[in-house]
């Protein structure tokens, strides 16, 4: 068995300090990364990595987005892993997010003004930023509800945008989430956990 030689231009080595410093990448530069480079998000400029999920974090995100295929309404549409795009320096990569409206395939960001539901899942290395940063980031470009959920064992928090312009806690449980919006949900929380 012989390896394969790897070009220089297919290693992602990680973003360029002196841009990184300058905080001027764009959704342009991301979409520009060799095609195995790691998902990452944009901070005012600044190429952060989403750290690689574990089984059960991923399983958690395939079952909830197979549930939300599934159970949302037809107009609406889930999908997993994609760009949420705030401004051409601003991103987000939620786990599993419903969309209002089927985006073209070929998309590889959808408009922060078109996400439902953005879901994250809480991993050892996101707790802080999934707990704290993201609700309140969700919430400054209004998206409707924030759902995070925890494992070991699998909780979920569902949040809905206030009018104050913040998360207030919708439903809380580790059986079944009962919910009257985005749409009536009934998830029972064995159905998404591994």
């Amino acid at each position: 068995m012989t390896a394969e030689p790897v070009s220089a231009t297919s290693l992602f080595a990680g973003p360029d300090a002196a841009r990184q410093r300058m905080a001027d990448y764009t959704i342009a530069d991301v979409l520009a990364l060799p095609e195995d480079a790691p998902r990452v998000e944009l901070r005012d400029g600044v190429m952060i990595v989403v750290p690689s999920p574990t089984v059960g974090h991923q399983t958690i995100s395939n079952l909830l987005w197979h549930w939300f295929r599934t159970q949302a309404p037809k107009e609406y549409f889930a999908t997993t892993a994609i760009g949420v795009a705030v401004t051409d320096s601003d991103t987000f990569e939620p786990d599993v997010v419903l969309l209002c409206t089927h985006p073209p395939t070929e998309d590889h960001y959808v408009p922060a003004d078109q996400v439902l539901i953005a879901v994250e899942v809480v991993s050892r290395g996101t707790r802080r930023r999934d707990r704290f940063e993201k609700p309140a980031d969700y919430a400054a470009v209004g998206i409707p509800h924030y759902w995070r959920v925890e494992q070991d064992p699998v909780h979920v928090y569902a949040y809905e945008f206030g009018d104050d312009g913040t998360y207030r806690l919708a439903a809380d449980s580790a059986t079944e989430v009962v919910l009257e919006r985005p749409f009536e949900i009934r998830l029972s929380v064995a159905d998404i956990s591994p």
